[in-house]
């Protein structure tokens, strides 16, 4: 029974109730959700997407921490066809650096689709935060091969009313309940799902992250994204 137990400990071991031992991701900054998620992070050179039960629940205050990680350390965020205009003193007041951050908003699908595998495809790019409901199989499957080869991590946020088959490497799903934000893990790497996670984002920030009265002009962008993340 020793011997047993010695081998179930093994370091080399897995276990399939267990995450996936991979590459470490870029921490979400909340350690509640980094202790189940594999490599302790968002992955890199992987799609992750992320259900919002609505719109504002906490499901952009979740990147947060990562975007000001890799803003920080000279790595571009590129944000993509957001629902609303991010607050910049706000993302600045949690350690965004803003001067690497890039804010497109085409519009049309093709469009958004289109500018975020040309940001994945940008090697200065850290992280691609992407807003796209309806994506067609092969599009995610072109955009996971753009993450993979760029080491890049992409975000695609999403309504929860639409959960298709993907390819995605994490899919999270985030709601609200008695002024908490709680994430789901509906499909990590590895085997079992763990329960729901609860955090209080109120806590992180009290400030919004968005204006919801300041639309963006639509601007399709059909030109070189590396040049003006060089």
């Amino acid at each position: 029974m020793g011997s047993l137990d010695a081998v179930l400990n093994h370091p080399a071991v897995w276990r399939g109730s267990e995450c996936a031992r991979v590459a470490p991701g870029v921490s979400t900054g909340f350690a509640e959700l980094d202790a189940h998620l594999p490599g302790s992070g968002w992955p890199i050179g992987a799609i992750t997407e992320i259900y919002a039960e609505r719109p504002g629940v906490g499901e952009v205050k979740l990147t947060v921490p990562a975007a000001a990680k890799l803003t920080q350390a000279g790595r571009w965020v590129t944000v993509i066809a957001p629902p609303h205009v991010p607050y910049a003193p706000a993302l600045a007041e949690h350690g965004v650096a803003l001067e690497r951050l890039l804010l497109i908003k085409p519009g049309a699908a093709e469009d958004n689709l289109w500018a975020g595998e040309q940001a994945l495809r940008a090697s200065c790019c850290g992280a691609v935060l992407l807003w796209q409901d309806h994506v067609h199989e092969r599009a995610l499957r072109r955009l996971q091969l753009a993450a993979e080869a760029a080491s890049t991590s992409l975000i695609l946020f999403r309504s929860a009313r639409v959960a298709p088959a993907s390819p995605a490497a994490l899919r999270l799903h985030v709601s609200r309940a008695e002024g908490r934000t709680v994430v789901r893990i509906l499909k990590r790497r590895g085997g079992g799902l763990p329960p729901p996670v609860v955090l209080d984002l109120h806590a992180f920030t009290g400030r919004p992250l968005s204006r919801l009265k300041r639309p963006l002009p639509p601007r399709v962008v059909r030109q070189p994204l590396q040049a003006a993340l060089a």
